[in-house]
């Protein structure tokens, strides 16, 4: 009688570079290789199966949502490169990612990562949130890739790339934009209020693109021309300079970011400079402080810090950046007002010296573009930001300042479509006289049923700040009972604290009157997340 051998099998540890699943399909491959046929012969030596498999690299694995401990836009870049530290270099450069999965760049973070990990994306300066910090850490991690050689990747974990829309899908990514027409605006706060808020329309009819509620719009703003001539002052040069084949100040209008200024602006500046001049642009471009303002210096800022450099204006148009879209929540319905969009923008305004400094698109939005005026644009579809499938299930809104903009669409949408379920929206801002937006459209949508509670927290309207999180605290029992029927909880805004406080409140909630400990109140607020009943659309 013979004797089988006993089955070959082999160990893959488990700090190797593979999944659960993958670990076991290789040790079963390896083992048929090796191991005895039906007829009791030896398929391949050891040796054999390594010339089988050759020289060539495992797949290695992918940035993952599902495995990223830094995955918290609350989370400093350097607490998040600390925690990939040990991690191969797709999670790395996903944790050098901003963590608000925003869409602006065409990704989520993780696809974005693992798209210029995998070669598919060239482009590594697209994290608008993250800004130079992101960018700076991004070419560092991509230095390191191009020293690896060729890589391979699970094959069916191949990010999605953003792809180039034909004609009929124009408006649909930021590689294709569209067109559509301002209609209006409208300031929403009142006489007193310390913020510029506002309510803009935008019409849809020619544009060929629709939304869903929980979608954003990208916008491609246009810098201030006021900024542009007086960088063009400190080139000295004419504003018919030619540059790309159009003016040079057409290009510094439209084409190139002229925020906060890049490594290679300082780079270009150390080739036109020398003696101190030059060292201390070259500090600056390798990410040093040596004045300790780099992180407030815009374009025209760093002519003022060097006013004796005067690059040739395209290769100063050559060091810029592009200019990147912006991207706002939608706060109005398809359904419920077709062919058009609305958004709520604040617009952002702030003094750095002496100098008064605008943020980009809210203020485009805001004033320099004219009702009647051409937009660029293009619709960011939701990453797992939307309303139940079922109409009949209730939701909790948390939303406060222009954070309301796609609860506002919500109410619209469940209104349009005759939706039961109830609707619960927690609104906040510094005043109630004069910073309740959408005052008037809320107490008629309650009065029709459609806002079933209204939570209203105003930080500045008494002795002590007061904020949403701390009414959801006054009205924890009722929350929680709203989350035992099924409600899905939605937070939209601020993402380094007020999502974060909103969020601890929650948990705070689920223990105090879900009768659990912190840990597995903790525990419950994730298993809502993975269920897609915790959703979050923070900036």
């Amino acid at each position: 009688m013979s004797i089988q051998p006993p089955p070959i099998s082999f160990f893959i540890p488990e700090n190797a570079p593979f999944s659960a699943e993958q670990r076991a399909w290789l040790s079963g491959f390896l083992a048929a290789l090796v191991g005895p046929d039906a007829s009791g012969a030896t398929a391949l030596s050891s040796g054999e199966a390594g010339a089988v498999l050759g020289d060539a690299k495992p797949a290695v694995p992918l940035a993952s949502n599902d495995e990223a401990p830094w995955h918290d836009p609350a989370m400093a870049l350097d607490e998040r490169m600390k925690l990939a530290e040990e991690r191969p270099l797709a999670p790395k450069l996903m944790a050098a990612m901003a963590q608000q999965d925003c869409g602006q760049c065409g990704y989520n973070c993780a696809d974005y990562a693992n798209a210029i990990f995998l070669r598919k994306e060239e482009r590594l300066n697209l994290c608008v949130p993250g800004g130079k910090d992101t960018t700076r850490m991004v070419k560092k991690l991509a230095e390191a890739l191009s020293a690896e050689g060729p890589v391979t990747a699970p094959a069916d974990a191949t990010p999605a790339a953003p792809a180039i829309a034909d004609a009929p899908s124009r408006g649909r990514s930021r590689e294709q934009p569209t067109t559509a027409r301002l209609l209006d605006r409208r300031l929403l706060n009142g006489p007193g209020s310390q913020k510029e808020t506002w309510h803009i329309d935008v019409d849809l009819s020619d544009s060929g693109v629709d939304y869903e509620v929980g979608d954003s719009v990208g916008v491609f703003a246009k810098n201030d021309l006021g900024l542009v001539d007086q960088i063009i002052a400190m080139l000295g040069a004419a504003h018919t300079t030619p540059v790309r084949e159009r003016t040079l100040r057409e290009v510094l209008h439209e084409d190139v970011s002229l925020g906060i200024a890049p490594d290679s602006l300082y780079e270009l500046f150390s080739y036109v400079s020398g003696g101190k001049v030059r060292d201390k642009a070259r500090a600056l471009a390798r990410g040093e402080d040596p004045d300790r303002d780099a992180a407030y210096i815009d374009v025209l800022g760093a002519f003022h810090k060097f006013p004796t450099i005067r690059p040739h204006p395209e290769a100063l148009i050559d060091a810029l950046e592009p200019l990147q879209p912006r991207l706002y929540s939608i706060s109005s319905s398809h359904k419920a007002t077709p062919g058009r969009l609305s958004l709520t923008v604040d617009a952002v305004r702030y003094i750095v010296g002496k100098r008064k400094r605008l943020g980009l698109a809210s203020t485009y939005l805001a004033e320099r573009a004219r009702p009647g005026d051409t937009l660029k644009i293009y619709v960011q579809k939701a990453h797992n930001f939307g309303l139940p499938a079922d109409p009949s299930t209730p939701i909790i809104m948390v939303g406060p300042g222009t954070g309301v903009a796609p609860f506002r669409a919500f109410l619209q949408e469940r209104h349009a479509t005759g939706a039961s379920a109830q609707n619960w929206l927690f609104f906040g801002h510094q005043r109630s006289s004069c910073d309740f937006f959408y005052r008037d459209e809320l107490h008629e949508l309650r009065q029709k049923g459609v806002l079933t509670r209204l939570s209203l927290a105003w930080s500045r309207d008494g002795k002590e700040k007061f904020y949403v999180q701390d009414r959801m605290r006054e009205v924890g029992a009722e929350l929680w009972q709203w989350l035992a029927r099924g409600a899905h909880f939605y937070v939209c805004g601020d993402a380094k604290r007020m999502a974060k406080d909103v969020e601890a409140a929650l948990v705070e909630i689920v223990a105090a009157h879900g009768a659990r400990s912190t840990d597995e109140a903790i525990t419950f607020v994730a298993s809502l997340k993975k269920a897609g009943r915790y959703q979050a659309d923070v900036y």
